[in-house]
């Protein structure tokens, strides 16, 4: 009995260590990223490096305590030689930095090499962890192909790689899991998820759900349009529809299985709603950092092409999952009381919008308006939402006279300020891991050449002109298929259309199409020859 008790109290030692430790280096790693926004004091390849290291390390760690936390010890035991890898890596890289970016590109020493297998390994297994078979396997089968492309037939095969030209174009040359998508998650994307960290932990989910909540009451689908509209706005600030359903989810479907409806269709319900942040302003799931970098548009500009694709997509899910909420013979009356506690005041109301409003604002206004750069304007963003969220609860203890000082609530805020880093963090950990890993097989790509050899395929077969070979093939295609529209499918003779509208106007168009077509052909014929 008393071995038991010792064993369970080193658990739980064991367990309290690696919680305090994953809060620790979170905030270690967020004061690195908000520093280098800040001051880029050095290069954007050197602070990749560094980056993945930390953000690699913060989510080694946390699972390693979910897994001891679970018994299951082997998977803890892999998970600190793959953080202890990584870190080492990216320390190496960040010091030596001039010798292995800058003097060696294209060679490395053994040491590096036996590193970057380390690297390689370590990523494998933290995807494989997190995304499962599928994504590994295609990552392996470009490791294959990387490796053994001179056994490809047909135009896509190339000479196929070393062992040591793959751990080059992934790990020493710095140009693949350290790369161009590597550095857009740790300078763009990077301090918007920490945005939505601190928003979690400062409450403004709650805030969401309160709303939500209040609104579906108005509606006859009410508990279902709940899960809707809490999806849409939390999941356009965490930038993960995984995220998203964990948060929300855990709220949501209990919410409506109590209603009475079937599990299935609360479970179905959240996961489509779910999936709306991916397309919604700010993050919109990462992608709109991605296209602005490779399009070389602002990022506004792409804000604004996708607003009328997402409305579009959340006015289609509310519609959709108002007709199958209403099909369930469930009740869907919900109350207020059986959620939260208490109501908010009118000053409260008014202390939450100021504390959660001016951020947001300083961030519409330095995208919109000012025309910051996406990193600057995060940088704001979040210092802005510090302080809000810090000092603004102080004030209104002040002004409410209740039992609480505005001495403990301000260290209350100050504690939720720290969650809200290692939130962020753990928020962060999975999108990184897939864009790191998909930068290493876009550089693969690359070195093998597969894309100019698609594009030399696709000129060959429009046979070099794509301006003539449009021409021809819009005037080919065009007056065939008017012939199919306007005959298929067959009609009686009584429902045609009258001789003189035959030899009216359509026809005249259509012949009018079709001798500016026969005159280009004879035109290009007549070129030829």
């Amino acid at each position: 009995m008393t071995s038991q008790t010792t064993s369970a109290g080193r658990l739980t030692g064991l367990l309290r260590g690696l919680d305090l430790t994953v809060t620790v280096v979170a905030t270690l790693f967020w004061v690195g990223v908000l520093s280098w926004a800040y001051t880029q004091t050095v290069s954007q390849v050197r602070y990749a490096t560094m980056f993945v290291g930390g953000i690699m390390t913060v989510y080694a760690l946390d699972e390693t305590r979910k897994a001891v936390e679970n018994g299951d010890w082997i998977d803890g035991a892999i998970l600190i030689p793959a953080s202890l890898a990584l870190m080492t890596a990216s320390a190496f890289f960040a010091l030596n930095f001039e010798d292995v970016y800058l003097l060696r590109q294209g060679f490395a020493l053994e040491h590096e090499y036996m590193l970057a297998r380390l690297v390689v390994i370590s990523l494998m297994y933290l995807t494989w962890r997190e995304f499962g078979n599928v994504f590994l396997g295609l990552v392996g089968a470009v490791f294959v192909y990387a490796v053994y492309g001179n056994l490809v037939p047909g135009v896509l095969g190339h000479a196929g790689m070393s062992e040591a030209t793959l751990l080059q174009a992934t790990v020493t040359d710095l140009y693949g899991f350290y790369g161009s998508l590597t550095q857009i998650t740790a300078s763009w994307i990077a301090p918007f998820l920490l945005y939505a960290g601190l928003l979690f932990a400062y409450g403004a989910f709650d805030l969401i759900l309160r709303v939500a909540i209040v609104a579906a009451k108005y509606i006859e689908s009410g508990v279902a349009q709940t899960a809707v509209l809490a999806s849409a706005v939390i999941g356009s600030i965490n930038g993960s529809y995984t995220a998203n359903a964990a948060m929300t989810g855990s709220f949501t479907i209990p919410t409506m299985k109590e209603s009475g409806m079937e599990g299935h269709r609360a479970a179905g319900i959240e996961a489509v709603a779910s999936t709306s942040g991916q397309v919604l302003p700010p993050v919109m799931g990462a992608s709109a950092f991605v296209m602005a970098s490779y399009l070389g548009v602002p990022y506004l500009d792409i804000i604004a092409a996708g607003l009328v694709p997402a409305a579009i997509l959340v006015i289609s899910i509310v519609i959709a999952v108002h007709y199958t909420a209403i099909s369930d013979s469930s009740s869907q009356d919900m109350e207020f009381s059986e959620f939260f506690d208490e109501t908010l005041s009118n000053e409260q109301k008014l202390f939450e919008t100021i504390r959660f409003g001016i951020p947001f604002g300083i961030l519409l206004y330095l995208l919109g308006v000012a025309q910051f750069t996406v990193m600057t304007s995060a940088l704001y963003t979040v210092v802005a939402m510090t302080i809000t969220g810090v000092l603004m609860p102080p004030v209104q203890r002040l002004v409410d006279s209740t039992s609480t000082g505005p001495g403990s609530e301000l260290l209350t805020q100050v504690r939720n300020t720290v969650h809200g880093f290692r939130r962020g963090a753990i928020i962060l950990a999975p999108i990184a891991i897939i864009l790191v890993v998909i930068s290493g097989v876009v550089n693969i790509f690359g070195t093998t050449g597969v894309p100019a050899k698609i594009a030399l395929l696709l000129i060959n077969i429009s046979g070099g002109v794509s301006v003539r070979s449009r021409h021809i093939t819009r005037c080919s295609t065009r007056p065939y298929w008017q012939v199919l529209r306007r005959r298929w499918p067959p009609r009686r003779w009584s429902q045609r259309a009258s001789p003189r509208r035959i030899s009216g106007r359509r026809v005249g168009r259509r012949s009018k199409s079709l001798r500016r077509c026969s005159s280009s052909r004879s035109r290009s014929s007549t070129t030829r020859g």
